[in-house]
């Protein structure tokens, strides 16, 4: 999937929009387990944070890249 997205004149990347995207949900899947309480088991926050964006920004391009394969297309 090799594309940009023009955002008013400008060309963004099409995995910096799906990293921002992934952020987004990997926000609130954290605040999700803050309240649940699953730091409480976690070793080491940091690179379980790390980890599950480096997980969603997969999910997120390989979604976005199935999606283009049925005729979605970005510039």
């Amino acid at each position: 999937m090799v594309g940009e997205f023009n955002f008013a004149g400008v060309f963004v990347p099409s995995l910096l929009v799906w990293v921002i995207v992934a952020i987004g949900i990997s926000m609130f899947i954290r605040r999700i387990l803050v309240i649940v309480g699953f730091y409480r088991l976690v070793w080491h926050r940091g690179l379980f944070d790390l980890a599950l964006l480096a997980i969603l920004s997969g999910a997120v391009t390989a979604l976005a890249d199935r999606f283009d394969q049925f005729g979605f297309q970005v510039h």
